[in-house]
Order: C-alpha cells, then structure tokens, then sequence
C-alpha cells in the first residue's frame, strides 16, 4: 500500500518531520511519501496563504494519481483544499483535522483544540461545526507560536503548548487535539506530561487511511464529489486541465 502525505506548505523541514510521525504508526506492509508542493506559502496561517496552498496541494493529488497512489493524507489543519483533492483522488483522501476530531470523540466525552496563532481559530471552529463536534469540542486555543517557531530550539514553544494543552483539559475536555501538523512529533511527550490523551491529526489520518484502503473503501463519487467536468484552463491555472499531462 502506498500513502502520499502532502504537506501543503513548501517547508522541507516540516515535511521531514511530518513523514516521520507518518512512518511510525503506519503498517509494516505500508509505504509512506511524504512531500510537499513546488509553489506555495512556506507555512499556512492565513486565508490567502490556505488559497495559495491548494494549486500546490492538486499538483501533488495528481502526481500521486499518476504514480499509483492508494490513499492521501491532506497534513494542514484547516484541511485545505480537501473537498477539491477528493474529486480528483480514486482513492480515499483524509485531512489531518478531521481525522483528530474523529479519534478525539473516541477517546472521551469531549475534546479541546490547541493550534498556533489566534487567527486560525476562526478555521477550527468552522472545522468543528462541519465535521459535526459542536457539542463535543470545548474549546479552541491558541498558543501564539508560528508555524515555523515550532521547530526553533532557542524558542519557548513547547512550554506554551502545554500551557495551552493544561487550560484545555481545565476546561473539561477528556483529550486534546493538536491544532498543526508541525505539532505532531510533540504527541507523545504532550500526553505524558498532562497526563491525557493528545491526538495528532498526522497519525491518526494516516492510519484511518490505511483502514479504509484495506477495506476496499473510497469516496463515493456519485455526487458531490464526481471528477470536475473538463474545460480549458487559462493563464497560470493551464496546467491543472484535467486531461493535461502531469
């Protein structure tokens, strides 16, 4: 079986990092790729840097369709560009965020969200609404650490993690839900030093993905999420014609 989790920001570091915490949980039988786009914004905490995410996020859904991809990780937790991966992927396509959600309601009554900066919680509260967690998820904070800070060693962000991590479990939640991929090797030590379960949306999708794959299930594509119908693509976009070569 063959995962391409795609990082939908062009940091190779966190790339690294991310196929790292793939690698760990997948199956002895199960290869992972972990990559990133050849355009786009070097972290995603913007609505215009999440736009700017997605022509990035479809090369790479097309790149692994071309090359026998079985299932895809989307490794950003706004969950860009998911809908649009999910029309072109035969195969089963999960966001990290979703997926955290789904194992979090799991794992207890409720649940809390710790992410980056305080301008993508709006994001996560929408996330949480669509996904159906409204009356699970407690709360969503911020610890104010940019992406790219997460993996700075002279910087204080996994002591404000935590911080953010024990105000969550204080206001009633039975797990924690890390709100960022570049969280994701933190996972482990998080839930031993508060002592609750901490879920990292990095893993959880890539093993969800694996199940569905050994399950012979995919997205349904009666619908919504049918191949986009063929037309010209104009300008910049002229590549991303279905049809075009990859």
């Amino acid at each position: 079986m063959l995962i391409r989790v795609v990082n939908p920001n062009t940091t190779a570091s966190m790339t690294e990092s991310i196929g790292r915490c793939a690698r760990e949980v997948a199956g002895p039988s199960t290869l992972v790729e972990a990559v990133n786009p050849s355009m786009g914004p070097a972290s995603v905490e913007s609505h215009y840097e999440e736009s700017l995410a997605v022509p990035g996020l479809l090369e790479q859904v097309r790149e692994g369709e071309a090359g026998g991809v079985d299932a895809f990780v989307v490794a950003c937790f706004g969950d860009p560009g998911l809908d649009a991966a999910r029309e072109i992927a035969s195969g089963p396509v999960l966001g990290i965020a979703e997926a955290a959600m789904h194992a979090a309601a799991m794992l207890g009554r409720t649940f809390g969200i710790v992410t980056t900066l305080g301008r993508t919680t709006g994001r996560a509260h929408e996330l949480v609404l669509r996904y159906g967690f409204a009356d699970v998820c407690v709360a969503v904070r911020a610890c104010e650490i940019p992406v790219l800070e997460l993996d700075d060693p002279a910087s204080d962000a996994y002591g404000k993690v935590v911080a953010e991590c024990r105000e969550v479990l204080a206001l009633g939640a039975d797990a924690v839900v890390l709100g960022c991929a570049g969280m994701a090797d933190l996972c482990h030590r998080l839930s031993d030093e508060i002592g609750a379960p901490v879920v990292d949306g990095v893993s959880a999708a890539t093993v969800f993905a694996e199940s569905l794959v050994r399950l012979r299930l995919a997205t349904g594509k009666r619908g919504e999420y049918a191949t986009p119908p063929l037309k010209p693509m104009a300008g910049l976009l002229a590549e991303f014609e279905l049809g075009a070569r990859v």
